[in-house]
């Protein structure tokens, strides 16, 4: 995992005062953050603090109430379905279609990815076999253990080599094992300089990350390097530091 410290290259994510307010409710309120090419940047809040509301404008799927933004050189309000292009997304709630095999939902999402034929072909015969599926090419997603499905959902977001893989909550629900071979996957990545954006709840993860940004009401509270912000907050761990900020929350829903 590289500490990805230049400063030449121009960010993949560009914030600047992010804004996004349902009535008089902002739901985040006035962020500003970077995030350069081949980084593992880690986006952690409690329940409630404007993470999940951040990545959808990020994302493409809401439009800012105000601020500026781009990711992957493309404006967040103007250039939306080239930002969909250019990216990769996995969820913890819905990644693939479970009543589909497994080969069914690399073939159907490398479609949408806009992969030819024989790039499907090629990057789905090597997907299959990088992670020991070839006798579960024919089977029903459904029919896989968590830990599989989310391999394979991962792997098949990154099968168009996008820019940045989105990634909301990856682990959520796994065994140990697992959750440590799915970082070793998104180090890989990392590696083929993706830019990786992660959500999670296990701050044991927070430390795998080369920069963690922690949200409260919000906002954004602390953002630097995992060993920088325990020095900060004077914590052993991560879990210390998200404890010390979350306690300052005064709302509980996103």
């Amino acid at each position: 995992m590289s500490e990805v410290d230049n400063k030449t290259i121009p960010p993949v994510i560009s914030v600047e005062g992010l804004t996004k307010q349902f009535g008089n409710f902002k739901a985040v309120d006035d962020i500003t953050f970077d995030v350069a090419k081949g980084e593992i940047f880690g986006f952690l809040g409690a329940n409630g603090a404007g993470k999940t509301t951040a990545m959808k404008m990020l994302i493409g799927i809401w439009k800012p109430t105000s601020g500026e933004g781009k990711v992957a050189g493309y404006d967040i309000y103007s250039e939306t379905e080239k930002i969909k292009r250019n990216i990769g997304y996995m969820s913890q709630r819905f990644s693939l279609y479970e009543d589909l095999t497994v080969w069914e939902n690399i073939r159907f999402f490398g479609g949408i990815y806009g992969l030819t034929r024989e790039e499907l072909r090629e990057k789905g015969s090597a997907l299959i076999d990088r992670l020991g599926m070839g006798e579960k090419k024919g089977s029903l997603v459904a029919s896989l253990p968590l830990g599989w499905k989310q391999k394979l959902s991962f792997s098949i977001a990154i099968l168009h080599t996008p820019q940045i893989v989105f990634l909301d909550e990856p682990t959520g629900g796994v065994d140990p094992i697992t959750r440590r071979q799915f970082w070793e996957m998104i180090y890989e990545a990392a590696d083929r300089d993706i830019t990786v954006f992660v959500t999670t709840h296990y701050m044991d993860e927070a430390e795998y990350c080369n920069r963690v940004s922690i949200m409260v009401d919000g906002r954004i509270e602390a953002l630097d390097k995992p060993a920088q912000l325990r020095k900060d907050f004077n914590a052993e761990s991560m879990d210390q530091v998200f404890t010390s900020l979350a306690r300052k929350a005064t709302r509980s829903a996103d």
